[in-house]
């Protein structure tokens, strides 16, 4: 089952970063959005997918009594998906409040220093 998660991770880290090398800013918000996506898998991944018993231990022991589930990657990947909602939504928000400033959402016109039909800022002294 690894294997095969394998190679939806790299699948997702292939498509996130041609996203994010796309001029359209909306592309490369959803490339940010599937790389985030990617990285919680990997370590959901790395924590062993395994079908066991949840990480309780009963009262009269001191350790579990067989092999249970790896609770910090699940803590870990909870956490970076909260973490990777607000960040989508701050960006999303950027995004949208620079398409109505510029009235574009292609980065290489959003590249212009001085903006056109405006006059050139001052030479000299």
């Amino acid at each position: 089952m690894e294997a095969g998660f394998s190679v939806l991770i790299g699948l997702f880290f292939a498509v996130g970063v041609y996203l994010m090398l796309s001029r359209h800013i909306v592309h490369i918000l959803i490339g940010i959005t599937i790389l985030g996506n990617a990285v919680n898998m990997l370590i959901f991944t790395a924590g062993r997918l395994t079908r066991e018993v949840p990480p309780v231990i009963p009262p009269d022991l001191y350790v579990p009594a067989g092999a249970t589930a790896n609770p910090l990657p699940q803590a870990l990947v909870l956490t970076a998906i909260v973490i990777s909602f607000s960040f989508f939504a701050f960006l999303l928000v950027l995004a949208f409040r620079t398409y109505q400033e510029l009235g574009t959402d292609d980065v290489n016109e959003m590249r212009v220093a001085e903006p056109k039909g405006e006059a050139l800022p001052p030479q000299g002294y």
